[in-house]
């Protein structure tokens, strides 16, 4: 079988491949970079750190600054929740962190669904979130929450 080489691929294609390792593996991500300067660059593309999953992050490396700052202002969903979490529960910034959980909840991050689903029954009585709940989520979050 011949082999097929990424960078044949259109740049879009490349850049999806990019975006789906970064999800996966940043380990992984980081042994991409450092194969030759487009694929460095593909990395340091904008949707990376739009998909890159900071709880699969080896925290036994310290956490980078600059790394938390892009994934935030690129609306990282893991970096949103785990800012409004900050905010919301340990600088007493209510507002600001119960919008950043939201943002998170709104783009599919199911930690940060339970979170604000979970913070707004307890504190207003609201429970429209929890409709967005599927067997799948409530499955992970039952794993997650017993962890």
């Amino acid at each position: 079988m011949p082999e097929f080489r990424i960078l044949d691929l259109p740049t879009e294609v490349q850049s999806l491949v990019v975006q789906h390792v970064a999800n996966n593996s940043f380990v992984d991500l980081y042994r991409l970079r450092s194969t030759c300067k487009l694929m460095c660059a593909l990395v340091d593309g904008r949707g990376v750190y739009a998909s890159f999953d900071l709880f699969k992050y080896p925290w036994y490396v310290g956490m980078d600054n600059t790394l938390l700052r892009r994934c935030f202002e690129e609306g990282n969903p893991s970096t949103l929740y785990i800012k409004g979490v900050e905010y919301f529960y340990r600088l007493d910034r209510h507002q600001e962190g119960l919008a950043s959980i939201k943002r998170a909840a709104d783009a599919g991050f199911e930690r940060a669904l339970y979170t604000y689903a979970m913070t707004r029954k307890i504190l207003w009585e609201d429970e429209e979130y929890f409709s967005r709940f599927t067997r799948e989520s409530v499955g992970k979050i039952r794993k997650v929450v017993r962890s």
